[in-house]
């Protein structure tokens, strides 16, 4: 899971994205309301943290933004303002949940959690399972009836996504970006690497599904049936 943080204050959101990271999620930070909103419309993440006061843009002009371009991304606002007014001004302007500072880590990270769950008729619990595959997220295993692999965090981010997506076809491009993130300098060269160990875990494993190429656009399962 990749989220966004933005956030102003330095010394929280570098607490935030301690919180996040140690739950398991991938996390990139904004301190602004304009690169928030910039970062956010790329539409790699799963959930975006949104304070309400931002310099350069406020976060409810980012929020409204965001939903005005038809973005789904859940979003939770975060704010020290404990008005009931600002709160509905949060929900109405299309914000899917709101916490007030200071709030409890394991409170926030549930709600993380809760909206990540964008597909759930595709998630049994902690796995995902995809024809004769499943993928548990707890101990980062891919099995097949009785064998299974172990995956490198990459991998089993490279794989989750290919199993949520199904047979769409996910670009090069857009595995950078969810994978690797904003400001890293990988290259496509790595996303061809990580699904090359993915098709070698495949193969032992006897699966039935495959990793099929779709020749300068990108990659999607097949075999599922």
């Amino acid at each position: 899971m990749r989220v966004l943080v933005v956030e102003d204050e330095a010394r929280l959101a570098d607490t935030l994205r301690d919180l996040l990271e140690m739950d398991g999620s991938a996390v990139d930070v904004c301190h602004d309301g304009e690169s928030g909103l910039d970062n956010a419309l790329s539409g790699i993440y799963d959930v975006v943290l949104l304070d309400v006061m931002l310099p350069r843009m406020d976060g409810l002009t980012v929020l409204r933004r965001l939903r005005e371009s038809r973005s789904a991304v859940p979003v939770l606002m975060l704010t020290a303002r404990s008005e009931l007014s600002d709160r509905v001004a949060g929900l109405d302007g299309g914000a899917d949940y709101y916490l007030t500072k200071p709030f409890e880590p394991k409170e926030l990270l549930a709600c993380v959690r809760a909206l990540a769950r964008r597909q759930p008729e595709l998630r049994g619990g902690d796995a995902l399972a995809f024809g004769d595959l499943r993928l548990e997220k707890s101990s980062f295993t891919l099995s097949c009836d009785e064998r299974s692999v172990r995956l490198s965090r990459k991998e089993f981010d490279i794989m989750e996504l290919l199993m949520l997506n199904r047979r769409q076809i996910l670009t090069k491009e857009s595995l950078l970006l969810k994978i690797w993130g904003y400001e890293s300098d990988a290259e496509d060269n790595n996303v061809e690497v990580y699904i090359s160990f993915l098709r070698k875990k495949l193969n032992h494993l006897r699966s039935q599904v495959k990793i099929r190429t779709i020749r300068m656009v990108g990659y999607c399962l097949e075999g599922g049936e």
